[in-house]
Order: structure tokens, then sequence, then C-alpha cells
């Protein structure tokens, strides 16, 4: 049997670590060539590479780039082009995440989560239009269910989600009907690294509103991505939201 993304090219930002190495392990196994972009973790996105690419010689490459630097993103299109012939997929991955206090905030905060958040995005996905068109390929953002549901004392990153899913939408119209536009929403899936502000009991209150009664695994999401860009031709404008039931339970 072919497998379901066999000759399909893929460019994932942030794709090195975390939730983002879980999806192009997905994709990769799915059967996708794979253009890794990083910024600063160069040494995971090495190994992700040479790890993938002894499973199937030459599927996966790496691109570095600073998303906030808009004149670079182009680059990565013509990276992945240039690598593999071709563009199917995008999954704007790549995200920044931190407390912002009202009283607090401050330009630098706003100019790097809207940035990379939002503004990397739409960017990266005008740069993407000509060749997704071609291959009348999808893009998938992923975004977080704080985008409807805000999150006390994130006011700049809830923000930022909150466009990316109207960007979801509204792209999905703008690129419509050669490619298709969705968005995934994850809840609790990995704590962040730097999450020294929650303690434990923070963290058990977080899992009690899920109705599942526990955090995610990176793999669901990467399911959910996988879906949408494999198993979802006549899917455009949505967003699938994958929190283990926590944004039914969230007061």
């Amino acid at each position: 049997m072919k497998a379901p993304l066999e000759g399909k090219v893929v460019l994932i930002t942030g794709g090195a670590r975390r939730v983002g190495a879980a999806i192009c392990r997905r994709l990769h196994a799915a059967g996708a060539s794979l253009m890794v972009h990083y910024r600063s973790s160069a040494g995971e996105a090495r190994a992700l590479k040479t790890e993938l690419n002894a499973l199937r010689a030459g599927s996966v490459a790496l691109v570095q780039a600073d998303l906030l630097k808009t004149a670079a993103l182009a680059g990565l299109i013509k990276e992945s082009v240039k690598e593999f012939g071709q563009l199917d997929a995008l999954i704007n991955n790549a995200s920044s995440f931190y407390p912002t206090r009202v009283g607090e905030i401050t330009e630098k905060a706003w100019d790097d989560l809207i940035g990379t958040n939002l503004k990397a995005p739409l960017f990266l996905s005008q740069a993407a239009a000509r060749e997704l068109k071609k291959s009348r390929g999808c893009i998938v953002n992923i975004i977080d269910i704080h985008a409807e549901f805000p999150m006390k004392n994130h006011v700049v990153y809830t923000a930022s989600k909150g466009g990316l899913l109207t960007l979801t939408r509204s792209l999905a119209r703008e690129l419509g009907p050669e490619v298709r536009v969705n968005g995934v929403s994850p809840g609790t899936i990995l704590w962040p690294d730097d999450d020294a502000w929650r303690d434990e009991v923070s963290r058990q209150r977080i899992i009690n509103q899920t109705a599942l009664k526990r955090i995610g695994e990176p793999d669901d999401i990467a399911k959910a991505v996988e879906f949408l860009i494999a198993a979802a031709p006549y899917v455009t404008g949505q967003v699938i939201t994958v929190d283990g039931g926590r944004s039914v339970n969230i007061s």
C-alpha cells in the first residue's frame, strides 16, 4: 500500500523539538519528505534529521531562520522547493509563549509574541501561496485553546493566537479553492520549558478541568495534523481542538 503522504513535501516551522518533532516523525512515517525549520535548536534539528534520514535517505533537510526577520521568510519556501522540487504543505508550528501582565507589557514582548505567533505565519503563508496553489496543497496552523478562552496574565500571547485563529479562517477564504487552510488548537500537551511560575497545585487544577483527567501527548497533535493534510480534502477554514475536553469545562 502507498503511504498516505508519499511524494508530498512538507515545511514545518519549529520542527526540531517538542510537538514540532512529534509532527515531523508522524508525517515522515506517513511518507512525507520534510523541510524542518529551526531557529536556535541546531543540535536537536541535526539529531532529528539523522534519525529520519536513517529510515529513508534524503527525505529530511534543515533550514535555519529567525522568523521575526520577515524578509527571510520567502527563503524558507525557496529552499524547500530547491531541495525537493515542490511544496505540498506548510505547518506554522513555531511559537513563543510567556506571561505578559497588564502594567508590565513591553513593546519587545509585543513584537516577539505577535511576530512569532501571528506575523510570521501570515507572511510565510503568503510566500508559500504560489507553490501551494501549484500542488493544490494546504496550510495547518498550530493555534491554542486559549485563542478562545483567554489565559490570565497572558494578554499578548492570547491576542497573538486569537489573531492566528482568525487568520486561519481568512486565509481559507483567500486561498481557496486551490489551497486548504486549517488549524489545530492544543490544550495541555506539554508543560512549557520555563514553567517555574506554575506550581504542582496549579498543574493539577488544569488537569482536573479536562474531561479525560490527563494531559495529552505530542503525538495527539501530530495525528490531527496528519488527518488535515492527508485525509480531509473537503475540510478548510476549520480548527480541530485537541484538549481532552478541557475547553468544554473552562469557566
